[in-house]
């Protein structure tokens, strides 16, 4: 039996599509394996020399496409912020710092889904129209589910982040309220905490990704889809169009 509406090749690249290495010049995501490794060994050793590791290696993930430019500001920043690191770790404040990291992620992803669902064409729909064009966005009940996804991960994420900032606050004895000598109202397990910080959080965003997508395909499953491999390329491929897109339409 066919399907209705049929996919078609024109609807799926309405876009024009930037290589791969167009991303992984921008951001060397490869480096993100190694800031998750270090982080966790951190973690399991407490040696605050792999907390400045991890530090310096995302800072540097994410401020590669202006230091690969030679900008001489970017290069500034870049020595002041790993100067700052280095007098955290003379404090033993490093660890700190960086399990403010996933709390910050959560917390900025939050903010980037839910401020769009006041507009006309929230996050969601944003994504459909760069990934598959605006004739699938046109199909039946997407554009619906689309807001109703770009809900799914507002609330997702901000119950995780106010999940990190309890679990930051309250652990003994590296927790906030601990470091200034004030008994935590509650008992975490500190291994476990420490392991959703560095790690639970993140397995929970793919969890979750993979739990929507199997759902998209029961609920709208009138319409053809792309598998999971596709999808995670286009997202790759396509990541620099939907920064703009997006930072375009907040303006």
């Amino acid at each position: 039996m066919s399907r209705w509406p049929p996919r078609t090749t024109e609807s799926r690249m309405s876009l024009p599509l930037p290589t791969t290495e167009m991303s992984s010049r921008r951001y060397p995501l490869w480096l993100l394996p190694s800031y998750l490794l270090l982080a966790v060994v951190g973690v399991l050793t407490e040696q605050q020399l792999f907390s400045l590791l991890a530090l310096s290696v995302l800072l540097t993930t994410l401020m590669w496409p202006r230091l690969r430019g030679r900008c001489l500001g970017a290069w500034l920043v870049w020595l002041a912020a790993i100067g700052g690191f280095g007098l955290l770790w003379q404090y033993r404040l490093t660890d700190l710092l960086l399990e403010t990291v996933p709390l910050l992620v959560s917390a900025l992803l939050a903010y980037g889904f839910g401020r769009t669902l006041a507009t006309a064409e929230p996050l969601v729909a944003r994504f459909i129209l760069v990934l598959e064009g605006a004739e699938r966005l046109a199909s039946p009940g997407v554009r619906r589910y689309a807001r109703q996804v770009t809900w799914y991960w507002t609330l997702l994420l901000s119950g995780q982040a106010l999940l990190l900032s309890v679990l930051l606050v309250v652990v003994k004895p590296d927790g906030l309220l601990a470091r200034f000598g004030v008994a935590p109202p509650w008992h975490f397990p500190e291994r476990l905490a420490a392991g959703w910080l560095h790690f639970g959080g993140y397995l929970l965003i793919l969890v979750a990704f993979a739990l929507e997508y199997a759902y998209r395909r029961w609920h709208l499953r009138h319409l053809e889809h792309l598998s999971m491999r596709q999808m995670i390329t286009q997202l790759v491929r396509h990541w620099p169009q939907l920064v703009v897109r997006r930072d375009s339409a907040a303006s």
